[in-house]
């Protein structure tokens, strides 16, 4: 379960982290009454759960009433990244000279949790993870005695942070620990945790995530569920037909069975030169009506310009996948977007005799299968 921002700095501000004053607001009227009681220049921020706000124009900088109108019209209303906008958070602005990165989560390749801090803060840390991984130093954590003081303090003073500001940053990474520990974090960042000329840090975004399977002994955070579903319609969706489902910003489409398998498919894409669209899982057993609704699903998306579908057959059966396939292509005067097929496991030959190419491109093997749906993906673009 994701928090939104202002959920999230409540929860960082009730554990001791130092957050910019702020209020949410829903309407103009109420974005000039919170920045006048908060005082100028504050930041108008778009409540989405989306990244790249500030480049998509869902935060604004405003230093009087009239910007703080005009801001709360433009961004009220808005569609951002294919989600309406109905909430800000109108926040103090914070006069910051450097910006810092904090953050945990769970490193499953080592098993444990790992505590990050980075000197470049303020920017998407995926990518200063892909350029310069060095930049991120990592702190791993024994989960049966939490995270030590000078852990918090060795990450800190390792990754280069000022001495002056230092035992400040380690403080809050320790806290944020702690939040994510208590309250069965998935992720929680910061990001910028920003420094002050009076060398103050204050996070000045939050992000916290949480395990769903876990709510039921977080009554806190549970009182958080119903406003945090996901305002993107396709997210929606996947919940109406219960799968796991995650949107990207490629426009290769992805359908499979089984997490390790859509996973592999997106490498896959990605290693053919193309950008997948989304993780989609139908799960196992996936029958001809299931099958139908995951292609309803992708052709929603608008950023899809073709389809892959790879399906291995335990207990889903290649047969019954073929027909769901047939039946939903089978609705349409003319296909919106090209489907590649790849059929193996159980009943897989029969499936394969099922399909219809009049209305699917079939490959034999799942290299040839991604190979095809980014050719077709690239045709699009051209």
């Amino acid at each position: 379960m994701k928090l939104h921002e202002f959920q999230a700095k409540e929860l960082f501000a009730d554990a001791g982290i130092p957050t910019p004053d702020s209020q949410l607001a829903s309407t103009p009227d109420e974005v000039v009454a919170a920045a006048d009681e908060i005082g100028y220049p504050v930041a108008v921020k778009a409540q989405v759960q989306v990244g790249g706000r500030g480049k998509a124009g869902g935060i604004e900088l405003v230093e009087n009433a009239e910007e703080a109108r005009a801001a709360a019209e433009s961004i009220i209303g808005m569609d951002l990244k294919g989600i309406h906008v109905d909430r800000v958070l109108v926040e103090e602005a914070v006069d910051f000279v450097n910006e810092l990165y904090v953050g945990v989560t769970m490193d499953r390749g080592e098993g444990k949790p790992v505590a990050m801090v980075s000197t470049r803060g303020g920017v998407n840390i995926e990518e200063v993870a892909e350029e310069d991984p060095d930049a991120i130093v990592r702190e791993h954590v024994d989960p049966a005695f939490g995270m030590h003081p000078y852990q918090a303090r060795k990450a800190a003073f390792e990754a280069g942070v000022d001495r002056e500001i230092a035992t400040d940053v380690a403080s809050v990474l320790q806290t944020l620990y702690q939040l994510w520990d208590d309250n069965d974090g998935a992720d929680a960042e910061i990001n910028p945790l920003m420094v002050t000329s009076d060398d103050d840090v204050i996070a000045a975004d939050a992000v916290f995530n949480v395990d769903e399977d876990a709510l039921f002994r977080q009554p806190k955070i549970a009182e958080y569920e119903e406003d945090t579903k996901s305002d993107d319609p396709l997210e929606q969706k996947a919940d109406e037909y219960d799968f796991d489902y995650v949107r990207l910003d490629g426009n290769v489409g992805i359908i499979g069975n089984g997490a390790g398998l859509v996973m592999t498919t997106l490498d896959l894409v990605d290693h053919y030169g193309g950008k997948p669209a989304n993780f989609l899982d139908v799960g196992g057993g996936a029958k001809a009506d299931r099958i139908a609704n995951a292609l309803d699903m992708v052709f929603s998306d608008d950023n899809v310009d073709a389809v892959v579908f790879n399906i291995f057959g335990g207990i889903t059966r290649g047969d019954e996948v073929a027909r769901g396939i047939n039946e939903a292509l089978g609705q349409f005067d003319e296909i919106p977007k090209p489907v590649v097929v790849r059929l193996a496991g159980t009943n897989w030959e029969e499936g394969m005799e099922i399909l219809d190419e009049s209305l699917v491109t079939v490959e034999q093997t799942l290299e040839d299968a991604v190979q095809r749906s980014v050719e077709y993906a690239q045709e699009v673009e051209a």
